[in-house]
């Protein structure tokens, strides 16, 4: 304790040099927290985004992702089949929604063009489909012979909510199929490229459309995406291949944009912390290094009537060490307050390529993003304070009593 108190007298000698170092250490802290708050925000918005589309789990025939595309029918999953009603019923399972691919010829007047379609469980997708917006008309209802569409492909169809089309599309048995639809709404989504192909209609009428009876993916949302993997262990164990020809699959493993983005922008963070670090170990060492040759006679003195070198060396890695403390803590408490300001505020942002509109940002502050920035501050603070403590510690008693003549 006594240390510390010595310490605090010692910092408060040149209280203009201690500030400006409190003052870099905090805006050091608050700009990680800014950045790796709204980094973190990207990434829990684009998981938020993604999920829906994806499920938490899918459920599909082993095989299916990789060679569902070639032969789509070949991986159908029977209506009847058991298993669904008992991954529904687990307890965290928030539902299970089916969903049937299919691909085909879309044509309104005299414009035709090829469609990538969903059928889906309306009154399930109320929830999956957070990241679809509705521009135009209304989302499904249960049992119509109704289609909503994505933009760019109401645009190339130049349709409208009310307007009716066509399907065609090649059944299971190889033959044509054909129905007519009325057009109940137009939604945008997260990726441009989807909303230029798709469309979505209820299952049972992409059922009776491909003439199956099942669907290629069950799509299960859970109470808490942090309970993912202990979920999918849980229904692996449960229904092990191949007795049950079912297959589990995480939404991150599907999510190839999202990972790279992660991996990304990780990376980038990790050059602002070694950055940040840099710019406060500089400063702080060139401000302890000051103390130590203003203080060089003091030394010696204290070194003379027989202080040892490592209680030397103990004072000044003290000073470092209240320093990153004091400035860390600061820096937190003011780039939490500045976060919550400019997260009520919100961050417009353009639209990034791919997508049709652009968002609004916020910084999202978690106990890992402040105790990441703290830590940063609080580490290269203290060791900042070790060289110019060693330095100290190793001066020459008669070299350090010159300074007081």
């Amino acid at each position: 304790m006594a240390n510390i108190l010595v310490a605090i007298r010692n910092l408060t000698r040149n209280r203009r040099r201690t500030f400006t170092a409190l003052i870099t250490v905090a805006v050091g802290v608050i700009c990680l927290l800014l950045a790796e708050g709204f980094i973190q925000w990207v990434f829990w918005a684009m998981r938020e985004s993604t999920i829906p589309q994806l499920g938490h789990v899918q459920v599909t025939r082993p095989g299916y992702l990789n060679a569902g595309a070639v032969d789509p029918h070949t991986y159908i999953l029977p209506q009847n089949l058991p298993q669904r009603g008992e991954i529904a019923s687990t307890h965290g399972v928030k539902f299970v929604a089916p969903r049937l691919m299919l691909t085909g010829l879309i044509s309104h007047s005299e414009t035709t063009v090829a469609f990538m379609g969903t059928g889906i469980d309306p009154a399930r997708e109320k929830e999956l489909s957070k990241a679809l917006r509705i521009t135009e008309g209304r989302d499904l209802a249960d049992a119509t012979r109704e289609v909503v569409l994505g933009l760019g492909l109401a645009r190339n169809l130049d349709v409208h909510p009310g307007d009716t089309v066509a399907l065609l599309v090649t059944t299971r048995g190889g033959g044509i199929n054909a129905i007519e639809a009325e057009v109940a709404g137009i939604f945008v989504s997260t990726n441009q490229a989807y909303d230029d192909a798709a469309l979505h209609l209820p299952i049972g009428l992409a059922q009776s459309l491909l003439r199956v009876n099942g669907a290629h993916v069950w799509l299960v949302l859970l109470d808490e995406t942090e309970r993912t993997d202990e979920y999918l262990r849980k229904f692996r164990v449960r229904f092990p291949l191949p007795a049950n020809e079912l297959e589990f699959t995480p939404w991150y493993q599907q999510a190839d944009f999202y990972n790279k983005t992660v991996a990304l922008f990780s990376q980038q963070m990790n050059v602002l912390r070694l950055i940040i670090g840099a710019i406060i170990v500089l400063s702080i060492s060139n401000m302890l290094v000051m103390n130590v040759l203003e203080r060089t006679g003091e030394i010696g003195t204290l070194m003379a009537i027989g202080l040892k070198r490592n209680k030397i060396l103990r004072l000044f890695a003290i000073e470092g060490i209240l320093l990153g403390l004091a400035g860390a803590s600061m820096g937190a408490v003011a780039g939490y307050g500045l976060a919550e300001l400019i997260s009520s505020i919100g961050i417009p942002m353009p639209p990034p390529p791919g997508m049709e509109e652009g968002y609004t940002g916020e910084i999202r502050v978690t106990l890992s993003v402040l105790g990441n920035a703290f830590l940063v501050a609080f580490t290269t603070t203290a060791l900042a304070g070790i060289y110019p403590a060693w330095k100290a510690s190793r001066l020459q008693i008669v070299d350090a009593l010159r300074h007081n003549i």
